[in-house]
């Protein structure tokens, strides 16, 4: 039987990430705060995010290599592709391919460098999120503060089934109350899926399970159980649980403006964080080495997403809860400080050091392949050469037939100037063609 263990993801590649990777690391944070007294979802999001981070920094600091190197390369590529940029036939194509690749073998880097740092980096924060956004799935110490409300609303399944699905993000969770081990009874299923739904319950919904008459039995259990969960994500006097947009709304009610300021300064800062990431980040140049535009459509792109997702994060950080907006405020800040010690260390980086360092690295793998390094590269160079020596006779040849095609062309096109020309004589073939016209229309008007 295939029971859904509450929220962990059962993707193929995240799934087994978050399960036996990020949770476990995220699950020893909490247990840690928890021994020193302070079991603080808030506090335990940044600390994970920050250990995730500083965890991945040496596949950034690699892939910032990359652009550095990438950046001194493109004056020689760009010059490849601008030497073969109307030539389509096979011939040119082949040559422009070997020359691209002795540029990159020259520099000890694969044409796909970066992809590899990012084909890691890319499930780990996709994967980080889901766990954050599950941290009960996570972490036995939150999920077993559920169990008490969870096994009082499964001995009333259907209505408290009924009641649930009415809560707004009951939505994401439809196929699990549909599911046949839920409409069945299976007890884990059943209390995985109530857990899954009161995990981003807002206070007010929490309260309705006591209140118009739902559940007014199981009122002790579930004010004890939001007590202990709002311990847990009470952070600087907001409940992370709770969107900001519900914390602004309840607290600008009871007249508790420190708390509004407080969960406005979420998105807000969501967005500025974010926005200072951006301008840290290297950005690739949208010229090439003569100067010409390259590229537009691509930086223009890149240019709108820069300023859009800032703003897109604020929006989506003020509507979901606000752990989320802690933990995209967290990922920025570690992104920033990383960002600005990564650019002082590549900024000083010994760059035709590094290039020697890379073919060394290259010629070792190629060793160990049992593949000659120089041969590689004298291979690739007399291709190269014999490649350009072709496309050279070709555009030799093209030459040719043009010079030969054009005085032709002149050619007939003098002839046709001095036939019009002879033409117009009155001692010309046409000129006496026309006397003769003339006479004899004059005779039939007789």
């Amino acid at each position: 039987m295939n029971l859904l263990v509450l929220t962990q993801d059962k993707g193929k590649i995240l799934g087994p990430i978050a399960k036996y990777i990020l949770g476990p690391i995220l699950n020893a944070i909490f247990n840690f705060l928890n021994w020193i007294k302070i079991p603080n979802v808030g506090l335990a999001i940044i600390l994970f995010t920050i250990v995730i981070y500083l965890l991945m920094l040496p596949l950034t600091i690699k892939q910032q290599k990359f652009s550095k190197l990438q950046a001194k390369m493109n004056p020689e590529l760009q010059a490849i592709q601008k030497k073969y940029k109307d030539k389509k036939d096979q011939d040119s194509q082949m040559a422009m391919n070997q020359e691209t690749q002795a540029v990159y073998a020259k520099y000890g880097v694969s044409p796909t460098g970066s992809c590899l740092q990012l084909l890691i980096q890319m499930p780990i924060l996709f994967a980080l999120y889901r766990v954050i956004y599950a941290i009960p799935a996570y972490v036995p110490i939150i999920k077993d503060t559920f169990t008490n409300v969870v096994t009082s609303l499964a001995e009333n399944k259907d209505k408290a089934a009924t009641l649930l699905q009415s809560f707004s993000s009951a939505r994401m969770y439809s196929n699990q109350f549909a599911n046949e081990l839920f409409v069945n009874g299976d007890a884990e299923y059943v209390k995985n899926t109530f857990i899954d739904v009161l995990n981003r319950a807002s206070t007010s919904e929490w309260e309705s399970i006591y209140a118009n008459g739902n559940f007014p039995q199981f009122k002790d259990v579930v004010v004890s159980t939001m007590e202990q969960l709002n311990r847990f994500n009470n952070f600087l006097g907001i409940n992370i649980g709770n969107s900001p947009s519900y914390t602004v709304k309840t607290a600008f009610a009871n007249h508790q403006f420190l708390i509004v300021i407080g969960a406005i300064l979420i998105p807000v800062l969501s967005a500025v964080t974010q926005w200072i990431n951006v301008k840290l980040t290297p950005q690739a140049s949208n010229k090439d080495s003569s100067g010409n535009q390259q590229a537009d459509q691509m930086q223009s792109s890149m240019k709108a997403m820069n300023t859009f997702m800032p703003i897109f994060s604020a929006i989506m950080c003020f509507t979901l809860p606000a752990g989320m907006g802690i933990y995209w405020i967290a990922g920025s800040v570690v992104r920033s400080i990383q960002q600005v010690a990564i650019n002082k260390y590549i900024d000083k980086m010994d760059i035709e050091e590094e290039i020697k360092k890379n073919v060394e690295k290259r010629n070792k793998r190629l060793q160990k392949a049992g593949v000659d390094p120089s041969k590689i590269t004298a291979n690739a160079n007399r291709s190269t050469k014999t490649m350009e020596v072709l496309a050279k006779l070709k555009d030799e040849n093209d030459a040719k037939v043009k010079a030969i095609r054009e005085e032709n062309e002149a050619k007939v096109a003098e002839a046709r100037k001095k036939l019009e020309s002879s033409s117009k004589g009155k001692n010309s073939i046409a000129a006496k063609a026309n006397l003769v016209k003339e006479y004899n229309e004059k005779n039939n008007n007789n």
